[in-house]
């Protein structure tokens, strides 16, 4: 067997290797041996979203933290964020959310948070792997006497609302404010339409009714195209678009056009600017973030890095560069200032206030950045020789930078969960970004296909 842990916790096919319930009951396992200490049993808080399989991964969880002489709570549909946020609200010694985030219904997954909220270290989850993989948990096992007890929490859902609301300034108000949410059937189903009516916010909800199937299904973050129409039909100043578990916010304007994470992050950025708060001038992208985000980092006088992609890592730079706002282009947005990790209704709420605050729509602060024509196209390749090792692809790259100059940019990168090569180019017409991006990806065929 492999490595259970990807970038952001397990994930896979529910009911299969590894998202199955003896996997989970192993997970359950092996965090209250983990978190607990000498005259204290693990106290673990499991949340999830709304799909079908989320029921039996929470009972193998359940038993397997109560097997181990962990105490459980469970708070059932809460949006990853909540979670972390009820984990270091309640002291508990951690966190797990059952949810595959952004995917389809028939996958699922487990996110894993520390005391703290912050997700867990690499070292603590190579420990988990190495118990549940190494068939070490039998042995660790407690006599009966010493097993643990789940209870069902109450009240996390409001307490959350109180938080995330807290986030919002409170000189400013969403008083008349026509919003649209898409909730993805997921996660933020009952939660983000309260926060945003509690802030008196004239509040419209679509895809707000679960089955356990339809979470994401041609709507949420990934799919705004309902949303941009509904934003049109009823004259509405934004519309917000959250992910299934609810990490996620992708905006649109009043004229329906899509915002990025990368343009929100700019808006926000420069708001904190603005209030002195933005810490060390700097703002964390990663390196798939469009050339105009960089761009008009210059331009509003504040700095720029690119960590690798995925919001774990953007995490570690922040704290690394003492940045409080990071993110990537697809919408998972971090506000130290406010939360330990990503979260959609506060990256919305924090958009909002920069509406009230600059008193324009949300189009005209789009256009604080230009988005350079990209192109991506993904290549399947056989094997994963390091990129500058390959002669004839060094050299490609090398022309194209060249004939772009700093009008574009070009980024080729492995999958890091498939045979798969990335090809991205950046330019100044869709016309010279597709001709170099189709060059390119045919030297990677051919070199590496």
């Amino acid at each position: 067997m492999g490595k259970l842990f990807g970038t952001d916790g397990i994930r896979g096919e529910a009911n299969r290797y590894p998202m199955n319930s003896e996997v989970a009951f192993g997970v359950g396992q092996a965090m209250a041996h983990l978190f607990k200490k000498k005259g204290h049993r693990a106290v673990v808080i499991i949340g999830k979203d709304t799909r079908i399989s989320g029921y039996m991964l929470e009972s193998s969880l359940e038993a397997g933290i109560t097997s181990m002489g962990g105490n459980p709570y469970l708070v059932g549909v809460l949006p990853t964020p909540g979670i972390a946020f009820a984990t270091q609200s309640m002291r508990a010694d951690a966190g797990v959310v059952i949810s595959a985030s952004h995917n389809p219904y028939q996958d699922n997954g487990l996110k894993i948070f520390g005391g703290d909220g912050f997700k867990l270290t690499d070292a603590q989850e190579e420990e988990i792997e190495d118990l549940i993989l190494n068939n070490r948990l039998t042995e660790l096992l407690p006599a009966a006497k010493d097993m643990g007890k789940a209870a069902r929490l109450e009240g996390v859902n409001g307490r959350y609302i109180v938080f995330v609301k807290n986030t919002f300034p409170r000189d400013l108000s969403m008083e008349g404010l026509k919003i649209v949410l898409d909730t993805a059937n997921g996660a933020t189903y009952r939660v983000a339409p309260d926060a945003f009516v509690e802030l008196g916010a004239d509040v419209e909800v679509i895809h707000k009714t679960p089955n356990g199937f339809n979470i994401n299904d041609q709507c949420g973050s990934q799919h705004t195209e309902h949303l941009k129409n509904v934003v049109l039909e009823r004259g509405a100043a934004i519309g917000l678009a959250f992910d299934g578990d609810g990490d996620r916010l992708i905006a649109i304007d009043e004229k329906g056009n899509e915002i990025t994470g990368d343009q929100i992050l700019i808006i926000c950025a420069n708001i904190l600017k603005k209030d002195g708060k933005l810490k060390n001038d700097l703002l964390i992208s990663t390196v798939m973030s469009n050339l105009g985000l960089k761009i008009a980092c210059k331009k509003y006088g504040f700095r720029h890095h690119a960590s690798k992609v995925g919001d774990r890592y953007v995490l570690e730079d922040m704290l690394r560069l003492g940045s409080v706002i990071g993110g990537e282009e697809a919408g998972h947005m971090i506000f130290l200032d406010h939360h330990t990790t990503g979260d959609g209704i506060i990256a919305a709420l924090q958009l909002i206030a920069a509406m009230i605050r600059e008193g324009k729509p949300l189009s005209e602060l789009a256009r604080m950045m230009d988005i350079f024509p990209q192109k991506l196209i993904n290549v399947d390749v056989k094997s994963k020789p390091d990129i500058d090792k390959v002669p004839k692809l060094v050299a490609a790259i090398k022309e194209i930078e060249k004939a772009l100059g700093d009008e574009g940019r070009v980024l080729v990168r492995y999958s890091g969960t498939q045979n798969m090569c990335r090809v991205m180019v950046e330019g100044p017409s869709d016309t010279v970004t597709e001709k170099y991006c189709q060059q390119l990806a045919a030297v990677v065929k051919s070199e590496l296909g």
